[in-house]
């Protein structure tokens, strides 16, 4: 097992292509890549990104939320045809970056007339995935409390249709959706593609591995014992501390985990 950071960690605090050179002075070897904003779909901007990751490795990549992800179930044709292009270009990125895999979110359950429709969603998660291959990266999808995939049983429905479908394990969502992160890293089992972490202080409130009450020995045990060997990333708020070292101290936290139960 490997630790790293998102720079989603960083939103709001260091722009995209800065979080990423901050994490390779940090030394920070494994990170997934957090794209906020249209304008840093595609080449250029990717091109930018991996002249400055220095020794950072990207493992994958991130989309802000609602940006195209759930028009990409859209019945449609020109919303459909539309998110597909963004899609291409968020996917040209991850070719540059060497980006093997994808967090997605997919559909908000914003409205009441929400269809949850599973196998529909996994027929449109076939395509996905196999648009994803064309540019060499797995499609993921990441346990998120207000998203599709909200609570236990979602991932294995969609599996079940979608076989190349893998998962990403958020444990602050995990929490937020007020189910055990262990029914999520069960169900996900050898579908997880890598971890999400975070801590929580005694307050209630969410902070920086290593500052509050969260059992990562267990968690890394629990990651150990299905055989998993990928990335436990940081992906926290930038309101979730003060000074940015605090994130490197975070890493340094977690990448000692990752090395004691490796």
């Amino acid at each position: 097992m490997r630790a790293g950071v998102s720079t989603a960690s960083l939103f709001l605090r260091v722009n995209t292509e800065d979080a990423l050179a901050l994490l390779s002075e940090w030394g920070v070897k494994e990170a997934e890549v957090f794209l906020t904003s249209f304008c840093e779909y595609g080449g250029k901007f990717a091109r930018l990104l991996k002249s400055k990751a220095g020794g950072v490795r990207v493992n994958s990549l991130h989309a802000l939320d609602t940006q195209f992800e759930p028009q990409l179930f859209s019945e449609h044709p020109r919303v459909l045809n539309d998110a597909y292009e963004w899609l291409r270009r968020f996917l040209s990125s991850a070719k540059i970056l060497g980006a093997e895999y994808y967090s997605f979110h997919g559909l908000a359950r914003m409205k009441r007339s929400f269809k949850e429709d599973l196998p529909k969603r996994a027929d449109a998660l076939v395509k996905l995935c196999a648009e994803c291959g064309k540019y060499g990266v797995k499609l993921c999808l990441e346990n998120v409390e207000w998203a599709y995939y909200n609570r236990p049983g979602v991932f294995r429905a969609l599996k079940t249709r979608c076989p190349s479908l893998l998962g990403v394990l958020d444990v602050k969502q995990a929490r937020l959706s007020g189910y055990p992160y262990r029914d999520y890293l069960e169900e996900m089992g050898e579908s997880l593609a890598y971890v999400h972490a975070s801590d929580l202080g005694a307050d209630g409130k969410m902070c920086l591995p290593g500052r509050g009450t969260f059992d990562f020995d267990e968690l890394f045990s629990r990651l150990r014992d299905i055989g998993f060997k990928g990335d436990v990333l940081i992906e926290n708020y930038g309101g979730d501390y003060g000074d940015l070292g605090e994130v490197k101290a975070a890493y340094e936290f977690l990448a000692e985990k990752a090395e004691k139960f490796s």
